[in-house]
């Protein structure tokens, strides 16, 4: 149930504060007086496109808040979903809209997304206007008024779960046959691209090993030379520095007996060692150095096998090409197992199939018992609101695949005139009689589904007399299920409301601005008399008021 309105500097708004109290709240005022801009900050709160052009003129900000009675209505679920505050009583929408561009909406004071307010608000508040009279010519709509008669919510929803896992196979099968076929036209180039990488039986770190080896043969003449120079020097018999430290280290041991040198013996002895270690290695490695032409010209040809590859590939390393033979092997295995993936798939999709139509069918008898439901309460009410030749009627059209929302297609056909040919709803009613027939259906699914708030937007256009007293009875009604606001022209709609807000508007030195404020039982019949005689009150519109309000 909305409980409360409050809105600042939208349009011609400075401030204004409405409380509903009642489940039936009727909203009068003169043509023009700004009904249709409390409407618009509604619809603003809950979600709908904003525009800076909205705010009052000289302001920078403007301001709606809804507050709703959500304590019957089990949105808890939708609040988690969404990461929102949950209060089981009371949910309060906040729209803030800036001149810069700015936007911010919140949710019991949580920032929220306009998707996820829009969600909401449908759960909300139904706003039904004459643009909504448009959705009698929608299928889907008219299929959605079909299920809720059916009571099909659970089915409907093991339906729909079926056939988003059999669509989602569906779809697989579809990628994998044209990935198979692909790939199939690809397959001689990768055995080919495989088969080289192979025959070059690259092994990880090779690159590394056969660049080194390969730039150590190429010197192999310079590095022996330098090798028995640097023999030469540290082991000569004449110049050798190891022949010199030798003798020093026999004379330090001599003067041991004279003078305290063992310090000096040791560092002797140690470096005499070190270096004898190092000329017998030396003389050692240049031995292992050899120019060998038959392994200088294999190590060409091996990393010249490698760079080719890389160039050819577009890799840097030995490694990545490893990757890639890897790859190709793994492309093979897959293109190999293509026919045993799409056997399989496509015994899954069939089964699934099979499941889809049998859950369909079972929705389909549900529609066709609903069908009948319908035509049938449809036609009571619309004679009721002076259409007493109307004719309905539900088709099912079986679709050819089933969809989303299963096999059926449906189509509301209606006449209002003796023997006329039953057509199509959007075809042949006129706007009066497409507003009553809304109203009949608005009225029909209200106690099989769940909305707090319906607010009736001038829905009552065309109509007048003893049929506006009617669709008035048929709002009273739904009063009893729901909270029901209607904005109304009609005195016989008014009277019917359990309380009155009075929409005008108010000159100031600077602005015009629009007002509302609930009436008074006095100002009540007034109001309901101007509506009924216009400017001028008389006593008998006066009467007539009374006895339209039952006072």
């Amino acid at each position: 149930m909305l409980k409360s309105l409050f809105i600042r500097n939208y349009v011609l708004i400075d401030s204004l504060d409405i409380r509903f109290n009642e489940p039936f709240a009727v909203i009068t005022g003169e043509t023009g007086a700004g009904k249709s801009i409390i409407i618009g900050a509604l619809s603003l709160v809950l979600g709908q496109r904003a525009d800076v052009k909205s705010i009052k003129k000289g302001e920078d900000k403007c301001t709606i808040e809804a507050t709703f009675d959500i304590s019957s209505y089990r949105l808890e679920p939708l609040f988690l979903e969404n990461e929102l505050e949950y209060d089981p009583q009371t949910c309060i929408l906040r729209r803030e809209l800036y001149a810069s561009g700015k936007t911010r909406i919140f949710v019991n004071d949580s920032p929220a997304s306009l998707n996820v307010v829009k969600d909401l608000g449908n759960r909300l508040i139904d706003i039904h206007s004459q643009h909504q009279n448009l959705l009698l010519a929608d299928t889907h709509f008219q299929l959605q008024v079909v299920d809720i008669m059916a009571r099909n919510e659970t089915l409907l929803l093991r339906y729909k779960k079926e056939y988003a896992r059999y669509h989602s196979l569906r779809k697989e099968l579809k990628e994998t046959i044209e990935k198979a076929a692909r790939t199939k036209q690809d397959e001689d180039y990768i055995r080919f691209q495989l088969q080289q990488l192979e025959e070059a039986k690259l092994t990880e770190g090779e690159q590394d090993d056969l660049e080194s080896e390969l730039k150590t043969r190429t010197h192999a003449e310079e590095i022996k030379a330098t090798l028995y120079r640097i023999t030469d020097l540290l082991n000569g018999e004449d110049q050798g520095i190891v022949n010199h430290l030798k003798e020093a280290l026999s004379l330090a041991e001599t003067l041991e007996r004279f003078y305290p040198s063992k310090e000096t013996t040791e560092r002797l002895r140690t470096a005499y060692l070190d270096l004898k270690d190092l000329a017998d290695e030396t003389d050692a490695r240049k031995e292992d150095i050899e120019s060998d032409p038959e392994r200088l010209q294999w190590l060409n040809e091996r990393l010249d096998t490698l760079y080719t590859l890389q160039q050819k590939h577009r890799l840097p390393t030995t490694g990545e090409l490893i990757a890639l033979q890897a790859n190709y092997r793994h492309q093979l295995a897959e293109i190999e197992s293509f026919d045993e993936q799409i056997k399989a798939l496509t015994a899954q999709q069939e089964a699934a199939r099979k499941e889809v139509l049998a859950q369909a069918t079972a929705l389909t008898a549900q529609r066709r018992k609903a069908a009948a439901h319908i035509a049938a309460c449809l036609v009571e009410n619309l004679s009721q609101l002076g259409m007493p030749h109307t004719r309905f009627r539900v088709d099912l059209i079986q679709k050819e695949e089933p969809d989303n929302d299963g096999l059926d297609e449906v189509r509301f056909l209606f006449s209002a005139n003796k023997n006329a040919a039953l057509e199509r709803v959007a075809q042949t009613a006129s706007g009066g009689e497409t507003s009553r027939l809304m109203l009949c259906i608005k009225a029909m699914i209200a106690g099989f589904t769940a909305l707090p708030a319906i607010l009736f937007d001038e829905v009552d256009m065309g109509v007048s007399g003893e049929i506006a007293d009617k669709m008035g009875d048929i709002m009273q009604e739904l009063a009893t299920k729901m909270q029901v606001i209607a904005i109304t022209h009609l005195p016989q709609i008014a009277s019917k409301g359990k309380e009155h807000y009075y929409v005008y508007k108010q000159d100031t030195s600077e602005h015009t601005l629009t007002q509302i404020r609930k009436l008074s039982p006095d100002e009540r019949v007034k109001e309901v008399a101007r509506m009924l005689s216009g400017a001028t009150l008389t006593e008998a519109s006066i009467a007539n008021a009374r006895e339209l309000l039952q006072i």
